[in-house]
Formats: structure tokens, C-alpha cells, sequence
């Protein structure tokens, strides 16, 4: 016969596969063809081929020969009716091999063959199709453009459907998906959220049931499976899985258990509680009970880990530390619950008091940290949860946080100055990004807390934090900006620019010789000036145009004589803007209680008004204050015809229906006003003012009023 015989030894093997080439270049016909690549196909599955004779079976036979004998619907004589396809299959996982090839844009387009094979009935001398196909569907997941294809070409529905059919290479399919979702979860649940959840609730019901080291395998491959919120509590299917996972954890934290085995159940529950909070823990006392020790498990962990002075102890333990601190954030968060509380008080007290030992372990562990470490993932983590304690617990640790604010504002300054990815995110949307990372979201509700109180307060003004927030203000409301104009929930953007006021507000009033003297705020005065008539429009950012307006009419009045408030055509629109936000905030309505009308916050505030009652106050004090400052003021309100709308508010509304704040407030403006300008006295006096006036018991008021 004209072709070799197969070797059996390696050596042997590469000159046959050299024979085999050379009849291949030489074939004649197809008969002759396909018998040289059977027995190349031979000589690559008996053994490891080389990159160098990988190349040259490519080279000489290309994509186009395994392409034709994947679309043959017509075996050889003799020949089970997948001969061809698995001759070509055999090929391509030897191409994968070479990491350029398994990217091939002819590799990729066979994606749908792969999938199909995986979804056929799997016959015992089909085996080798499937080792085939996952061998090529690893090497392309490898790759660059890999992930993207495969989602979008329904791997993902394929793997999940190989693995639930248990048949051969299931086991290759969950760790393929395991991979996929490690780089593409939010795209892979967004395609494909019923197969995986189905995924998910077999591997829950396998983790419920293990009662060997299984459970604590599935603890480590659990957490992949495990989405954002909507697929797991929107559906009773989600909600069965959450049910099972939440008991087979009682059952290991409930044991005793060595390290190898507690860290995997903690890092998959700490991955429920980031998709989901606390809902995936049932009501109850053994709810409580399993949160109490849930949380106290983290915390032990967290100072055994952190209070160990060698380094390279701390190295190994990051990423279980990093889950500790999810749940001692829930923990925080549930300490502070009033409504419909897992825990019970005495539950509460005690997870504070341990809380507090292990941030006090944060803090000593930061107090370590070396310049070159900082762009460590674990700094930016321990850095959050201190700033979600100090967020809420401003009492205790106040002295070592005092001590670590340089620190806390260095680092801050550091990512935002440099933009820098102290992060390698996952590639949630299939790209391969790096984000910089936001440590001053983390920490402003707590510097805000601080800025209350006075030796926190210059410690952070020393540190230079009023010019950093500053600079952090601007580019936020840059990002606000660029995001859409529709109504949204609201962001970590729009929530950080609040907490940015609110830290600024406390300066204004704790430290306006600050004001005064730091460029910082005459900048921030400037931005301010043109911020509030963009937002004021947009009703969906009602909260922070109440903040911006509040903190540029008390900025106002301190900064009175800055060129940019010296009736620049910038001034008289935020004051315009300031001026409307405060006018529109009452209105008058049918009082249940009585036959009139009542003075009642405007439909358009309603749902915000908690959050801005104290703002709107405080803006009016401030309006105020600013009407003797600024001349043109007057002409403003009269402008808005304010005086108009609210002489005709307070002589419809019954006096009974508002407040002494209310009053104080409203008198306040109307005072100043009415002093200012004559023709704002006339308007008033015009529209009933002395008599409602006196009604309301507006004293000081009326005097001005009754004065020539």
C-alpha cells in the first residue's frame, strides 16, 4: 500500500506525520486526501504535536479542508456517518493549540458547530468530537475577541444545557462557563439569565444536599453563578435557589470547620450579599442568629488577618478579608435598620462593639501601608469599609481616625490626581478595562460627619481637602452632565455631589474665615453660579439642585464681594434659579380638616421634601441675608413676581396650616425685601399685607410695613 503504517513511538510518529504531509501535497483525488489526513489526525491525537509541526500541518492544509469536511453530510464507505466531522474537529483542536490560530476569524465562525456538537446526542465513539470541541471552545475563551463571540453566538445556552444533561465532558462545560462568566457576567446573564439560573439551581440543590468535601468545592465555583439582584428576587426560581444556598451555609457555619473550608463558604456569601444585600437571609430568630454569626465570623477574621504583623500572612488572605469586609458593610447597615430589623437590639449592640475591634484592625493595618502599596486593590477595599463605619458610626475610633485622616486624604488624592486603576475590574462588558477608583465616594459621608466637629475639621483643612473636593465636585457634575437627561434612580454621581455639599455647607458655617481666604471657594462659587440653572429644570434632581442652591446662597452671602457676583449675567441667573426653587416649594390646597385651604408643600416636592426641608429652610435664611448684600436683588424676586404668588399663597391659606419655621422663613425674605426696595413694600401692601401679615403673626413685618 502506498501510505505508512501509524508508529507507535514519538520519533516514529513525526516521520510518518512528515510522510503523511508530503502524500497529502501529492494526493491525487479526495480518497487519497482524506486517507493521508486520517492518519495525520492519528499521529496528532496519539500524542503532544509541537508548535513547529503544528504549523506546518496548518500550513498545508489551511481552514478550508477541516471547513469541507465539517459540512460533509456523506461518510466514507464503512465509516460511521461522523467520520468527516470529526476528522475536521480533531484538526481545529490541534490549531487552537496555537494561541494566533484560535482567534482566526475561521475558527470563531465555527463557533454554532461547536455548540451543535455539544447539544447532539453523545454516542460512546462520539467521545473524542466533544474532548474536540472543548478543547477549541477553552483555547478561543483565551483569546481576545473569544468571550464576545461566544456570547453572542449562544455558547453560553450550550454549555448550560451539556452540563444539566450530565453526559460526557459536563464537568468541562461548567468550568468553561465558570471562565466565561469570570470575564462577561453581566452580558451572559443579560442573553442567557434562564439557562444559567437553571445552572444555578442545580448546583444549589447539589450544594444542599453534599454532605461531604463536594459542598465546599461548590462554595468556590457558587459565587460565578451567583448575579446581580433581578434574576435571583424577581423570580420564584431565583428565590428557590437563595433558599437553598442560604441553608447549606447554616449548615457549614453552623459546624466546625478548618480554614480551607470556612474561607470558601464566606467569600459565597459574601457574593450573595453584593448581589442582593440581606434579602437572602429569612426573617426570624434563626435569620438573626445566622447574620450575628455571619458577621462575627467576618470579624474574627478580619483581626486574626490584619492584626498579624507579617506581611506575607496578610498576602495570602486578601481576597477572604476582602469578602469579610462585604459582610461587615451589610453588618453596618443592618445595625442601623429600623424597619423590619433582622437583628434584635442586644444582637445589634454586640456586633457594633465587635465591628469596632475589627475597624480598629483596619486602621491599624493602614497605618502600615507603604507609598508603593497603594495602588493595591486591598488598600481601596479596607479604605471603603472605614468609610462605610465612619459613614455611620461617628462616635467611637474617633481618635485613630483623626490620626489616619492624612492618610485617608493622601490616598484619596493620589487614585483621583491620577486617575489611576487601583482596580482591574471584571470585563463586565466584555473589554478589557481598567477603572479608576472612587475612594472619595467611600469616604465623604464620614468627612462630612467630621467636618461638624472641630479638631477633625482643621485636621482635613490642613490636609488640603477643601481644594481636592473642590476639584472632585467639578469633575463629578462634568460626569452628571454627560450622563442622560431622563429620569433615572439615582447614581453613586448625583449622591456623591450631595455629600460634596453637604461637606462644603459644614465649612460655610463652622469656618468662613475659610471661605473668605481660599481660592478654592471662589472657584467653587463660580461653578455653582452656572450649575443650579442647568438642574433646577430637571425635576428628577430635586435633591441636589435643593443642596447646590442652599450652598451657593450661603456662599453668597460671604463671598458678596467677588467680581463674579457683582450682577454678572452667571449671578442674577442662579439667583433667578435660587429664587424659583424656593418660591415653587408651597402651594395651596383643600384642607381635609377645614372648608379652606391649607399651605401645603407643591405636589412637585412632595417626595423629596424629607431630604430637602432642612435645605429649604436654610436656603431662605440665606436669600435673606443676601438681599441687603446685593442690590439688584429686589428687581429679582419681582421679576419672578414671587411677592405676588406668595401674598396670594398666605391671604388663601389658613394661618393654622403653617408652621412657626414656616412663618419665621417666609417673614424673613419679605422683610428684607420689603426694606431693600419700595417697590417691593408697594407689592406687598398691594396684595393684603398687612392683613395677612398680622394674621400670621409676622410682628417684625408689619412694623416694616407701617414704616413711611
Amino acid at each position: 500500500p502506498r501510505f505508512p503504517a501509524m508508529a507507535s513511538d514519538s520519533a516514529d510518529g513525526h516521520a510518518t506525520l512528515k510522510r503523511c504531509l508530503g502524500i497529502l501535497r501529492d494526493a491525487r483525488n479526495d480518497s487519497e486526501q482524506f486517507a493521508a489526513l486520517l492518519l495525520v489526525t492519528k499521529v496528532v491525537r496519539a500524542g503532544e504535536v509541537d508548535a513547529k509541526t503544528r504549523r506546518q500541518i496548518f500550513d498545508k492544509i489551511g481552514f478550508t479542508f477541516p471547513t469541507r469536511l465539517l459540512t460533509s453530510r456523506q461518510p466514507p464507505p464503512g465509516c460511521p456517518p461522523h467520520t468527516f466531522r470529526a476528522l475536521g474537529l480533531t484538526l481545529l483542536a490541534c490549531f487552537c493549540t496555537d494561541p494566533e490560530l484560535a482567534g482566526h476569524s475561521q475558527i470563531l465562525n465555527k463557533i454554532p458547530t461547536f455548540n451543535d456538537v455539544l447539544l447532539s446526542p453523545c454516542d460512546p465513539d462520539c467521545t473524542s468530537m466533544v474532548d474536540d470541541v472543548y478543547q477549541c471552545l477553552s483555547a478561543v475563551l483565551a483569546t481576545a475577541r473569544g468571550p464576545r463571540e461566544l456570547v453572542t453566538k449562544g455558547t453560553v445556552s450550550a454549555l448550560c444545557q451539556a452540563y444539566l444533561n450530565g453526559g460526557h465532558g459536563s464537568d468541562r462545560a461548567l468550568t468553561l462557563l465558570v471562565g466565561l462568566l469570570a470575564i462577561a457576567e453581566a452580558r451572559c446573564w443579560q442573553r442567557d439569565a434562564p439557562q444559567l439560573l437553571a445552572v444555578l439551581s442545580k448546583l444549589s440543590s447539589d450544594f444542599l444536599k453534599a454532605e461531604d468535601m463536594t459542598k465546599f468545592e461548590l462554595c468556590e465555583v457558587l459565587p460565578r453563578f451567583v448575579p446581580l439582584s433581578p434574576p435571583l428576587t424577581e423570580s420564584s426560581q431565583g428565590s428557590e435557589c437563595l433558599c437553598r444556598l442560604y441553608k447549606g451555609l447554616a449548615d457549614i457555619l453552623g459546624s466546625k470547620l478548618s480554614q480551607s473550608q470556612r474561607d470558601p463558604a464566606l467569600k459565597l456569601a459574601a457574593s450573595l450579599v453584593q448581589a442582593c444585600g440581606a434579602e437572602w437571609i429569612p426573617a426570624g430568630s434563626a435569620g438573626s442568629k445566622f447574620l450575628a454569626l455571619l458577621v462575627n465570623l467576618a470579624c474574627v477574621e478580619v483581626r486574626l488577618t490584619l492584626e498579624e504583623p507579617d506581611p506575607m500572612e496578610v498576602g495570602g488572605k486578601k481576597e477572604v478579608v476582602t469578602a469579610c469586609y462585604v459582610l461587615m458593610e451589610m453588618g453596618i447597615q443592618e445595625c442601623l435598620r429600623e424597619e423590619n430589623p433582622l437583628l434584635e437590639t442586644v444582637q445589634k449592640m454586640q456586633l457594633l462593639r465587635i465591628m469596632e475591634e475589627a475597624v480598629g484592625a483596619v486602621i491599624f493595618y493602614l497605618r502600615q501601608v507603604k507609598q508603593e502599596e497603594l495602588k493595591d486593590p486591598f488598600i481601596f477595599a479596607s479604605v471603603r469599609v472605614l468609610g462605610a463605619w465612619m459613614a455611620e458610626e461617628t462616635s467611637s475610633l474617633k481618635q485613630e481616625i483623626c490620626e489616619l485622616l492624612p492618610f485617608l486624604v493622601d490616598y484619596a488624592r493620589k487614585l483621583f490626581k491620577e486617575g489611576s486603576p487601583a482596580v482591574s475590574l471584571p470585563q463586565a462588558e466584555l473589554v478589557s478595562t481598567t477603572l479608576p477608583q472612587d475612594a472619595l465616594r467611600f469616604l465623604l459621608p464620614g468627612f462630612c460627619h467630621l467636618t461638624a466637629e472641630d479638631r477633625p475639621r482643621d485636621i482635613l483643612i490642613s490636609e488640603g481637602a477643601p481644594a481636592l473636593l473642590c476639584e472632585y465636585f467639578l469633575q463629578q457634575w462634568e460626569v452628571l452632565t454627560s450622563e442622560s437627561t431622563a429620569p433615572a434612580p439615582l447614581t453613586s454621581t448625583e449622591m456623591s455631589l450631595q455629600t460634596v455639599c453637604g461637606v462644603f455647607l459644614n465649612l460655610v458655617v463652622t469656618a468662613p474665615d475659610l471661605v473668605r481666604r481660599d481660592k478654592t471657594f471662589s472657584s467653587l462659587m463660580d461653578v455653582l453660579l452656572k450649575s443650579l440653572p442647568l438642574l433646577l429644570p430637571q425635576k428628577h434632581h430635586l435633591v441636589l439642585a435643593a443642596n447646590i442652591a442652599t450652598l451657593g446662597l450661603m456662599m453668597a452671602r460671604i463671598l458678596a464681594g467677588s467680581a463674579a457676583l457683582q450682577g454678572t449675567r452667571s449671578a442674577e441667573e442662579f439667583f433667578g434659579a435660587a429664587i424659583c426653587f424656593l418660591s415653587q416649594a408651597h402651594a395651596a390646597q383643600a384642607d381635609p380638616s377645614s372648608r379652606g385651604l391649607a399651605v401645603a408643600v407643591s405636589p412637585a416636592y412632595v417626595s423629596a421634601w424629607d431630604d430637602i426641608r432642612e435645605l429649604w429652610l436654610l436656603g431662605m435664611q440665606a436669600l435673606a441675608g443676601c438681599v441687603p448684600l446685593f442690590p439688584w436683588l429686589p428687581r429679582a424676586a419681582l421679576q419672578a413676581r414671587w411677592l405676588q404668588g406668595l401674598s396670594q399663597l398666605l391671604s388663601r391659606g389658613t394661618p393654622a396650616s403653617v408652621d412657626f419655621e414656616l412663618v419665621t422663613a417666609f417673614q424673613a425674605v419679605l422683610v428684607e425685601l420689603a426694606r431693600a426696595s419700595e417697590q417691593c413694600r408697594d407689592v406687598i401692601l398691594s396684595h393684603r399685607g398687612m392683613e395677612w401679615a398680622n394674621l400670621y403673626g409676622m410682628a417684625a413685618l408689619e412694623q416694616c410695613l407701617a414704616e413711611q
